[in-house]
């Protein structure tokens, strides 16, 4: 593993991350078709037609969700792909398993800690309204700062009654009038045992007090395979209801901020945000229901439609309550499209089985296969290699890897999630031979740098290359929140625990209810000696829900405490109170712009560049400002002095400073540097050692 790592980080550093989409022909398609669209992956096999359908439809579901939490933005802090498929049998293969048999429904969503899946059945009309509710979930943990179970499963319930036509939206109907459906690998069936609705059951059980629906816990055993039958969800279901239809989202707001970030007793935190009585809210929406005549209307419609009938329908049952044009149309969608070779096609769909336990046998099978059949890239490949200099191959991977790259990829990430980390390097070592532009690789390769690291208790490896490589991933996928937090944690890490704050607000931004990253922001408090900061973020993860969260939390609290008793500064405390005042709680970094959070965390904007990065030790032994921004550094190394010049020195990235200085003399330092020539080039980065 010592004598991969080197090289494919060498490797690595020298690609220029592309995105190529190639023009597809509309005769004779492959039987696999990758879709691109602003802000999702589809991947199909049913043509082009349907792909173009799917990735449209989930654009709009988006925009709609946006509308309903009045953002004009919405974060996506991890990709998503969908896979859509042209018939059952491929499905239902693919489907989690419930007491041995394939789910029931016509979609799941997969949730992955590098990226998310959806998998979808065309055989079914409007296949994407399965996974609605999750898809509402997703979203939320992205772009609204924690809540309770009650607003999740309330608004995600709202959400997953919605209808696209062509024209118009449709939304806010009872959820549960749809009929269940069941399937098995030769087809569809559908029941005709009747479902009781939301409606029905808040017409004829008595309601929850609002306070006890507040507190609640959602019982996950009570899911059926999607659908929700419980009094909580259809009690959520209206309370949301009413709060969207009487534009109540800022006292929600506000209540959230009172009763779970400042402890206000519920009662209070009630009326104090939303101007009445917790009774007098609940009869609040207990009258807002009872004049939703719709939606009885609706129920009794489609009890009617039942009676007798095989094959029960809703589509023209008058149930919803909010109609709307289409926020997004083909016509301002842009969607490009590219053939996605079989073997890519094959190994994608074993990645996605090996992430469900019992597919994983199968799916494993397959990519082990298809990472040690050679295809014909492998003699292209060695067509080039025999092309190449003496010189050149001594900088690059072994050039012997064969099979499918993106098997490769995923067995990287497979072994990574085990814990396998020679393993894991082993095959990106062999998918970055492949394709040294995929930058999968380069994020995987940071993940299990610092997996590693924590599994051994020892220090990452190659820092330097590390935050490249993330900076590499974000210029990428901008919106990638574990990329963020990495790179928090590498900068932490490098005695940088300023730009540190920077990424880990930025994550924290991005996906706000990942309190990893809030547990990694107190732990960069810390190594600045921000007590006050650190404390009232520990203070606030102590009560977390997640037990190890807590624990965590209250191990670093008495960390705290002991360095403060033995030898923290001072005067540390009131200069870190007044920079935390400005973060508050996860609630303010959530509600700050989207422009405040890109400014905090502003990329480089320097074009791509295709030298090879090379890396260095020696003495920094002169530095010269006199054409500031610009600086040249004098360098002694083992080979001779370098003079290596940085274009603006205040956005240089460092590693052990976190401020550069001119005045710097006679400091042992390492650099990873872009030649010029045989003594000169431009600097990437300097570790002060």
């Amino acid at each position: 593993m010592n004598r991969i790592l080197p090289k494919l980080v060498l490797m690595l550093c020298t690609a220029i991350p592309a995105l190529v989409v190639c023009p597809l022909s509309h005769s004779a398609e492959p039987p696999w078709l990758e879709l691109h669209s602003v802000h999702y992956t589809v991947i199909t096999d049913a043509g082009e037609k349907r792909g173009r359908e799917i990735a449209l439809r989930f654009e709009q579901m988006r925009a709609v969700f946006a509308i309903l939490l009045g953002k004009d933005r919405l974060n996506e802090a991890r990709p998503l792909t969908i896979l859509a498929f042209k018939d059952d049998r491929t499905y239902y293969q693919l489907a989690p398993l419930r007491k041995g048999q394939p789910i029931q429904a016509p979609g799941f969503y997969l949730p992955g800690d590098d990226q998310d899946f959806i998998a979808l059945n065309l055989v079914e009309g409007d296949p994407w309204r399965a996974v609605a509710h999750d898809f509402a979930i997703r979203l939320l943990n992205y772009n609204y700062p924690p809540a309770q179970g009650w607003f999740d499963e309330g608004l995600a319930e709202y959400f997953s009654s919605i209808q696209i036509g062509n024209r118009q939206v449709d939304i806010g109907g009872d959820p549960e009038l749809q009929p269940t459906i069941t399937g098995d690998l030769a087809g569809v069936q559908h029941s005709t045992q009747p479902v009781k609705s939301f409606t029905e059951l808040l017409d004829t059980e008595e309601w929850l007090p609002l306070p006890d629906l507040f507190t609640a816990k959602p019982d996950p055993s009570t899911t059926n395979e999607g659908t929700h039958h419980t009094l909580y969800d259809a009690e959520s279901w209206m309370v949301m209801h009413y709060l969207l239809h009487q534009k109540k989202l800022p006292e929600t707001g506000a209540y959230f901020g009172l009763y779970l970030n400042q402890h206000v007793p519920i009662e209070d935190a009630i009326k104090q945000a939303y101007g009445m009585s917790s009774p007098q809210l609940e009869q609040a929406v207990k009258d807002y229901f009872h004049a939703q005549a719709p939606l009885q209307t609706a129920v009794d419609a489609v009890r009617q439609t039942q009676v007798g009938a095989a094959h029960p329908a809703t589509n023209n049952v008058p149930s919803e309550t909010d109609h709307f044009p289409v926020p997004v149309t083909q016509d301002d969608s842009t969607i490009t499209v590219k053939p996605m070779s079989d073997p890519d096609g094959r190994a994608l769909y074993a990645g996605v089985q090996i992430r469900i336990p019992e597919r994983r046998e199968m799916g494993l099978k397959t990519l082990n296969d298809l990472a040690t059949i050679p295809t014909e890239a492998d003699k292209k490949l060695e067509t080039r290699q025999q092309s190449k200099h003496v010189g050149e191959d001594a900088e690059q991977l072994p050039t012997n890897a064969i099979g499918d790259q993106l098997a490769h990829r995923i067995l990287a990430w497979d072994h990574i999630e085990h814990g396998q980390f020679q393993e894991a390097f082993s095959e990106m070592g062999d998918a970055a031979s492949l394709n040294p532009q995929d930058m999968w690789v380069r994020y995987y390769l940071c993940i299990a740098k610092y997996r590693m690291a924590q599994a051994t208790h020892a220090e990452m490896m190659g820092l330097a290359n590390m935050m490249l490589d993330l900076r590499g991933v974000l210029e990428w996928y901008p919106e990638m929140s574990d990329a963020y937090d990495l790179l928090g944690v590498a900068r932490n890490a490098g005695g940088s625990p300023t730009t540190a704050m920077q990424s880990e607000r930025a994550a924290i931004g991005l996906s706000p209810r990942d309190e990893r990253y809030q547990i990694h922001l107190a732990e960069i408090y810390i190594s600045a000696k921000k007590w006050e900061a650190a404390g009232a973020l520990l203070d606030h993860l102590k009560g977390s829900d997640n037990p190890k969260v807590a624990a965590l939390a209250q191990d670093l609290t008495s960390h705290v405490g002991n360095q403060r008793k033995y030898g923290a500064a001072a005067g540390a405390a009131g200069s870190s109170q007044a920079k935390y005042e400005e973060q508050k709680s996860p609630f303010d970094v959530l509600e700050q712009d989207a422009e405040k959070r890109d400014a905090a965390e502003k990329l480089s904007d320097s074009p791509s560049d295709a030298r090879t990065t090379k890396y260095v030790k020696g003495q920094l032994v002169d530095v010269d400002c006199s054409m500031a921004p610009a600086a040249v550094l004098t360098v002694n190394s083992a080979s001779g002095p370098l003079k290596l010049r940085a274009a603006d020195y205040k956005s240089l990235l460092l590693i052990g400073a976190d401020d550069f200085s001119c005045s710097w003399r006679n400091r042992q330092v390492t650099v990873n540097y872009k030649p010029r020539g045989a003594a000169d080039g431009d600097l990437v980065s300097l570790e002060m050692r």
